[in-house]
């Protein structure tokens, strides 16, 4: 059965490779802008789902997945900053901080059976001064990251803590939920 990741994303792709699971790779480019009054949990999961239905209506025998990542603060949604001032801004309104990363799959089987999963991952950052903040996105350039932070690069030197049931949520596609849905519908590469 083909396996289609939903995204652009060389982190989730990266991701998925390290399971072994064999898979193609197809861009759903979606509107992501969230819907008026829209929670961060509720625009995740929607534009999780969104993403997977596009490439499954492509590849209607395949197995597709889709993902999505938004931080939160409190009702504030971040989502990928795209320039340099907006990574700023998003940082500087983190620092010192607590948020709440919400990593979202969607898989659509061939025949359109939906499972879908949110990771919450809870993040402190240590207070950050303007310089960290502009020498840390100029070297990383996170500027495709939720939140304006890249965590498994040089982002990790602004945080304080993580807590999560999952620690590969926070990088953008929690794996261990994705593996036990994927193993649900016989996709398992530990087994022939």
């Amino acid at each position: 059965m083909q396996l289609i990741l939903g995204s652009s994303s060389p982190y989730r792709r990266a991701q998925l490779e390290t399971l072994a699971y064999v898979f193609d790779t197809d861009v759903p480019n979606i509107d992501e802008a969230p819907q008026q009054e829209e929670i961060p949990f509720d625009l995740v999961s929607r534009l999780a789902r969104e993403k997977a239905q596009v490439i499954a209506q492509r590849h209607p025998q395949a197995v597709v997945i889709g993902a999505d990542q938004v931080a939160a603060v409190g009702v504030a949604t971040l989502g990928k900053p795209l320039t340099v001032k907006r990574a700023i801004e998003q940082l500087t309104t983190l620092s010192g901080k607590s948020a709440e990363f919400l990593s979202a799959i969607c898989v659509v089987e061939p025949g359109g059976r939906i499972h879908s999963h949110v990771e919450p991952t809870r993040v402190t950052f240590r207070g950050l001064t303007v310089d960290e903040i502009e020498q840390y996105v100029a070297l990383d350039q996170p500027l495709d990251c939720a939140g304006g932070i890249r965590s498994e690069g040089l982002g990790l030197h602004l945080i304080e803590q993580v807590e999560s049931k999952d620690p590969s949520a926070l990088i953008g596609l929690p794996l261990i939920a994705l593996s036990k849905i994927l193993r649900t519908i016989d996709i398992n590469p530990l087994s022939n």
